[in-house]
């Protein structure tokens, strides 16, 4: 089950020593821990990889967990969140487009901190070969593929969420190790990602032989998913589709039937790796999430936007027994707008905050099809992109109210059509600034309109305008360089836009 793949958080700080404050990008040594005292075992390199998928889901050193940055990053900016009383003011800085360097939520820590733990088994996992007889080339290969794979979409995060970062894809195990580092292009560091997804898909496991790692580890289909991913950011649309469809060619996902509403939300979404899924991180009652304090307390910082339920999912006030089923009782609870994905049992029962374990989807397999809808439009295969979107929309029950039927030759409309479908699919999963932001930088910021038309639904009117200027200019589409980074990293400059 999920122990199998989640270390205890003592194994994490042994892996990991506590922050010391002058240590650059938090990537601490590991002196005694990654030398012959630890990495002498196939024990040990399997306890040293499932410490990479710990450190997505907490923090030793008390840095904001991943999954919770994944959140933040990908939905603050957007248009399907509002705030609460409770809302931080760095928090409401973000949905105001008025962030500083000194805003937390843009330190970028726990994203470093895994990529050690990824960069520290790549480099000292080869050295096991020579002390351990029964530990076999194959199975190195198979670990050092995990380690790629995260590290790739890790960077793919800091890239989409910062433009351009430090690469550094050599471990910091000892305080000879810590350099400062110049921030690379983001050409530069997508390319690295690429390297190490083809690479590690070469080796990278189908099977583990249980659902839990299968669901909670990089497996072939993962690579395949990020892989996809990045194509598509980067508007390579034949090698987009191509991924997709090793994906789907494999033959082990497919759509959860949603024919019944409460059981495809309990199965996706309350049970977790399920068959539509492909990544997602793993909690259970040992390994609280942070949502349930996010949404669902008396302190809850985040809810739905009203236009979540009024133009996004809309309602049909003629016949109730007509519903999308992603809608009220999954994405949002609509008497009150919480943000009902995570904090739900039921379509109408909410967890306690000792259940407050459900998981982290990265992909799913309607991320697959949604994605080589877009690829297939941008490559001039409309009529199939609309094809697929039918498909999700069938699953979901969607209104009629929610469809559109431009022409499969016009491009625009067809793209508009699938990322207000991925709106609906993914609401609050942490995709929709990046789907947004990949839209409108499209073909040299053909469709900026798309992040100013926005600004009506998520700024106060009094920094409307404020928040339209800003988005004109391109580097506000990247968050700021933390300020703890500057000053510990006298290579790093700050991005333009903020200094």
């Amino acid at each position: 089950m999920l122990k199998k793949i989640i270390v205890p958080m003592v194994m994490l700080a042994m892996l990991l020593p506590l922050a010391s404050c002058k240590k650059w990008l938090d990537l601490q040594p590991q002196d005694g821990l990654t030398g012959a005292e630890f990495w002498k075992t196939k024990e040990q390199v399997n306890a040293a990889v499932i410490g990479i998928y710990a450190s997505l889901t907490a923090s030793p050193t008390g840095a904001r967990a991943n999954a919770e940055s994944f959140f933040l990053w990908g939905e603050l900016r957007a248009d399907m969140i509002t705030s609460t009383l409770a809302t931080t003011a760095e928090q409401q800085d973000v949905i105001n487009v008025n962030i500083l360097p000194t805003n937390s939520i843009a330190n970028w820590r726990g994203i470093y901190e895994t990529i050690n733990y990824c960069n520290t088994v790549i480099d000292f996992a080869p050295g096991v070969l020579q002390q351990d007889a029964t530990f076999t080339q194959d199975a190195l290969n198979k670990y050092v593929a995990e380690a790629k794979a995260v590290r790739a979409l890790m960077y793919f995060y800091l890239v989409r969420t910062f433009d351009q970062v430090p690469l550094k894809i050599k471990s910091t195990s000892s305080d000879k190790d810590i350099v400062s580092i110049p921030k690379s292009s983001q050409d530069e560091v997508l390319a690295q990602v690429q390297k190490d997804l083809t690479e590690a898909e070469q080796y990278a496991v189908t099977d583990y032989g249980d659902r839990a790692s299968n669901k909670g580890r990089i497996t072939k289909a993962a690579i395949n998913a990020i892989q996809a991913d990045v194509y598509l950011w980067q508007q390579k649309y034949t090698e987009c589709v191509a991924a997709c469809n090793k994906v789907i060619s494999s033959n082990s996902f497919g759509l959860i039937d949603g024919t019944d509403a409460n059981t495809w939300y309990r199965t996706l979404y309350v049970n977790g790796n399920s068959n539509e899924s492909i990544f997602e991180l793993q909690f259970d009652n040992q390994n609280l999430n942070t949502f349930y304090t996010l949404f669902n307390t008396t302190q809850k910082k985040f809810l739905a936007n009203s236009i979540v339920m009024d133009e996004i999912y809309t309602v049909d006030f003629t016949d109730p027994t007509k519903f999308d089923i992603r809608a009220d009782g999954a994405a949002v609870r609509a008497t009150d707008q919480l943000i009902w994905k995570y904090i739900g049992l039921s379509n109408t029962t909410s967890r306690a905050q000792t259940e407050s374990y459900a998981h982290w989807i990265m992909y799913r397999y309607a991320d697959i099809l949604l994605m080589k809808a877009e690829a297939q439009n941008q490559l001039g295969n409309g009529q199939e992109a609309l094809n697929i979107i039918d498909i999700i929309r069938t699953r979901a029950r969607a209104l009629v109210a929610t469809q559109q039927n431009p022409a499969p030759g016009d491009k625009d409309g067809v793209a508009d059509y699938i990322l207000k479908e991925r709106a609906r699919e993914f609401a609050f999963e942490g995709k929709r600034w990046y789907d947004l932001l990949r839209n409108a930088r499209r073909d040299n910021y053909h469709r900026m309109d798309l992040l100013l038309d926005m600004v009506a639904t998520t700024v106060p009117p009094n920094r409307q305008q404020s928040a339209i200027a800003k988005f004109m200019d391109q580097n506000c589409h990247y968050l700021p360089i933390y300020y703890y980074e500057l000053t510990t990293n006298k290579s790093l400059v700050q991005n333009p836009f903020y200094k």
